[in-house]
């Protein structure tokens, strides 16, 4: 059984949202070999606030009784305007919005007074070498979390991390660690355990809308709820990605924990640009340490394993169980 906290940024139910991070809790609630004991939120896909109300009517669904704790608000250092304009309102710009017309929102929740960084800490710190801390959004949760109680990089069992694009097409960085690129390095460099699930492979994962149908088809309160606040996210995705369906990023982290037939990994350093400019944000990766002085100051590139190839079908096929309870 292994041991989990999951720092996300959840959408499901929220028009324009992405929902990958609640298909992720999805998969790590219905698989037997992961223990879920405690859930973060931080700004990212969905304002803290949101992402909150929206694990928290998860587990209301569920029944289940899983501490959850409300985070950052806001980045470290990156302004977060223009990130929050794109986020929230590109699906109103585009005018389709409608797809979410018969999807219910979250309600409102009241969050505890403790922040997710020393919930997460306290927690990891107390069990040195049995959590795994599960980072699927920005990582100013994660990032506060080890300045605050500096022996978490050493008492975490290890970090995975669904964030940077390395060589991708049309992408020059993600969001997680666009939204946050001081987070991004403070924690790719702390010297933890770290496994890196970047763009690069979650964008070789696919779901279609005959495979929500068929990984939905068990009448469980799980797989209604993906099937209920998926199925807007999938459209819109089709819509505007002109793809078959659409890209199920923080599955594969959780579905990696679980099963690492499911993808392929290698070892690089890995470093997040901090200079200003279009590519601020975006990450690199090198067979060896990096150690580059500049104006700016030194790059000091942080062992990472990185995934590389999927198994879509046996992630489907991960999902299809897990939401069959």
């Amino acid at each position: 059984m292994k041991r989990v906290i999951i720092d996300c940024d959840p959408g499901n139910g929220v028009v324009g949202a992405n929902v990958d991070d609640g298909l992720a809790l999805a998969l790590a609630i219905g698989s037997p070999g992961i223990s879920l004991e405690m859930i973060t939120i931080v700004a990212g896909n969905t304002p803290s606030q949101t992402g909150f109300n929206v694990a928290k009517a998860l587990l209301a669904r569920l029944e289940l009784d899983v501490p959850v704790y409300k985070g950052a608000d806001r980045a470290l250092a990156e302004p977060p305007q223009p990130w929050r304009e794109a986020l929230d309102n590109r699906v109103w710009h585009t005018q389709l919005a409608h797809f979410w017309q018969n999807v219910r929102p979250p309600r409102a929740y009241q969050a505890p007074d403790e922040e997710a960084a020393d919930a997460m800490g306290r927690l990891i710190c107390a069990n040195p070498g049995k959590i795994t801390l599960v980072a699927i959004g920005p990582l100013t949760n994660v990032a506060l979390a080890l300045e605050r109680y500096p022996q978490m990089a050493e008492a975490v069992q290890e970090i995975a991390i669904m964030g940077g694009v390395f060589a991708l097409d049309d992408f020059i960085k993600d969001t997680n660690f666009g939204l946050d690129p001081e987070a991004a390095r403070r924690v790719l460099t702390c010297g933890a355990c770290i496994t890196l699930v970047p763009m690069d492979v979650t964008t070789r994962t696919m779901l279609t809308h005959v495979d929500l149908q068929r990984i939905t088809a068990p009448d469980t309160p799980l797989a209604r709820f993906i099937g209920e606040t998926l199925r807007p996210w999938l459209d819109y995705s089709m819509q505007t990605r002109r793809l078959p369906g659409c890209w199920i990023h923080d599955a594969l982290v959780v579905a990696w924990l679980i099963d690492q037939r499911v993808a392929t990994a290698t070892d690089y350093y890995v470093d997040v640009e901090l200079r200003p400019g279009m590519t601020r944000g975006k990450s690199w990766r090198y067979r060896l340490p990096l150690r580059v002085d500049t104006a700016v100051g030194e790059l000091t590139g942080g062992l990472a394993h990185v995934l590389q190839t999927v198994d879509n079908a046996r992630l489907l096929v991960m999902l299809e169980q897990a939401l069959a309870g």
